[in-house]
C-alpha cells in the first residue's frame, strides 16, 4: 500500500510540533510528508524537519497544487481555519485541523456538509481525545464507580508572560483586521480543558441547551486571561470551566467527574487518572495524525473527529458574541518579573478557579471578590 502524502499548512509555533510528528512518521514509513506552507519565511528549524524533495510554497493553493496532497494538517491562526480546510477538503484532502476547528455553528456545519460531500474526514487536534484514559473512565462509570454522573468540571492554572502576547498578531485580540479571532483563556490555552471535559460528560457532539460566560482580565488586551463558563445540556450533565493565565503558581488543567456516589480526576496532559481518590494506569495515547492514516487505510474509528467537536465550537461562538471581559481591579493584581518576561498575577485565583470545578460554580455564584 502505498504510503499517503502529507503537508503541513503552517511552520512556526504549533505548527512545528506537527512537522516533528510528521517527520516521525514519515521515517517510519507510514506517509511521505510531502511540504509545507507559510506566508512567511519557514525557520531553518521547521525547513530542516522536512526530507528531500518536499515542497515549501508561501500560499495554500500553491502547496494543494504542487503536492497534490492525501492529508492536509492546519495549523494556521484560528481566524484562518475555515478558509484553509475548505481549500484543502475540496482538493480531497483528509484534514487534522488544529484546535479551535472553526469560531461558530455555522463555519461548523460548512465545513461538516463539504467534508461529507468530498467523502473526507476532518480530525481535530485535541490530543486529549486519543487517550487511551478515556476508555478506562468510560468503562468505570458504565459499571457504576462514581455512581450517576452528576456534572463535569475543569480546572487550569497557567502563567502567560508579555512575551507570549507579543508573539504574534492575533494573541489576545478578540477581533483582527475585521474578522473574529476569539483568542481567550479558555477558547485556546485551555481549549483542551473545556472540549475534553464535554466529551468526559457525554456531551460533546450536542448543542448546549444554554451557555453562561463570565469573562476577565487583569492585562489590557482585547480578550479575556481569566474566565469560567457554565455549558447546560438536556441530558442533565453539565460542564463548567474555569481557568487562568495569571495564577502565581501554576497547577496543571484536569477534568473531574462528580458521581452520585464517587469522582473521576483526569489530569489529561499527564494522562494521569484517578478514580475515588485510587490511580488508575491507562495505556499509551494514540497520535491523532496516525490515527486519521489508519482511519482512511483501515478504518480505524478517528479518536477526534469534527463531530464531537460540536458542543465546543457551540462555546466558542458564545464567546465570540459575548460583549468581552471586565477588567479585574487593580487592588487583586500584581505584576512581577521584568520586560517580555513580566507577568500577572491575580492574587488567588488558583483557589477562585479550582473551586469553580469541584463545585460546579461560576465565579459569580462563588462570591469572587473581582467579579462585578
Amino acid at each position: 500500500m502505498t504510503a499517503p502524502k502529507v503537508v503541513v499548512f503552517g511552520t512556526a509555533g504549533y505548527a512545528l510540533v506537527h512537522l516533528r510528528r510528521a517527520r516521525v512518521l514519515h521515517d517510519d514509513g507510514e506517509i511521505v510528508l510531502a511540504g509545507a506552507c507559510d506566508v512567511r519565511d519557514p525557520s531553518p528549524e521547521s525547513t530542516d524537519l522536512l526530507p528531500p524533495g518536499a515542497v515549501v510554497t508561501r500560499s495554500i493553493e500553491e502547496l494543494l497544487r504542487q503536492a497534490e496532497p492525501d492529508i492536509a494538517v492546519i495549523a494556521t491562526p484560528p481566524h484562518t481555519h475555515l478558509d484553509a480546510a475548505l481549500a484543502a477538503v475540496d482538493a480531497g484532502c483528509q484534514v487534522l485541523l488544529e484546535k479551535p476547528p472553526v469560531l461558530d455553528l455555522a463555519a461548523f456545519d460548512l465545513l461538516s456538509e463539504r467534508a461529507s460531500a468530498a467523502g473526507v474526514e476532518c480530525q481535530v487536534g485535541f490530543q486529549s481525545f486519543g487517550s487511551a484514559a478515556l476508555t478506562v473512565l468510560r468503562e468505570a462509570v458504565e459499571a457504576g464507580a462514581v455512581g450517576e454522573p452528576r456534572g463535569v468540571g475543569t480546572a487550569g492554572a497557567w502563567i502567560r508572560r508579555d512575551s507570549y502576547y507579543r508573539r504574534n498578531g492575533w494573541a489576545g485580540r478578540r477581533v483582527l483586521d475585521g474578522k473574529s479571532v476569539v483568542d481567550g483563556s479558555l477558547t485556546n490555552p485551555f481549549a483542551h480543558a473545556v472540549a475534553t471535559a464535554t466529551l468526559v460528560a457525554g456531551t460533546a457532539g450536542l448543542r448546549p441547551r444554554r451557555i453562561d460566560v463570565e469573562l476577565h482580565r487583569a492585562r489590557p488586551i482585547e480578550a479575556d486571561d481569566t474566565a469560567c463558563a457554565r455549558l447546560t445540556f438536556d441530558n442533565g450533565v453539565d460542564v463548567v470551566a474555569a481557568a487562568t493565565l495569571c495564577a502565581d503558581q501554576v497547577f496543571e488543567p484536569y477534568v473531574v467527574l462528580h458521581g452520585a456516589e464517587g469522582t473521576a480526576r483526569w489530569w489529561y496532559r499527564s494522562d494521569r487518572l484517578e478514580i475515588n481518590g485510587e490511580a488508575v494506569r491507562a495505556g499509551p495515547p494514540t497520535d491523532l495524525l496516525r490515527n486519521l492514516v489508519r482511519h482512511v487505510d483501515e478504518g480505524t474509528p478517528l479518536a477526534a473527529p469534527l463531530e464531537l467537536t460540536r458542543a465546543f465550537t457551540a462555546f466558542v461562538e458564545a464567546v465570540r458574541d459575548h460583549p468581552g471581559p471586565k477588567p479585574i481591579a487593580p487592588e487583586w493584581v500584581d505584576r512581577a518579573d521584568e520586560g517580555p518576561e513580566q507577568r500577572y498575577v491575580v492574587r488567588h485565583v488558583e483557589k477562585f478557579v479550582e473551586s469553580a470545578a469541584e463545585e460546579m460554580a461560576l465565579f459569580s455564584e462563588l462570591g469572587v471578590p473581582w467579579v462585578t
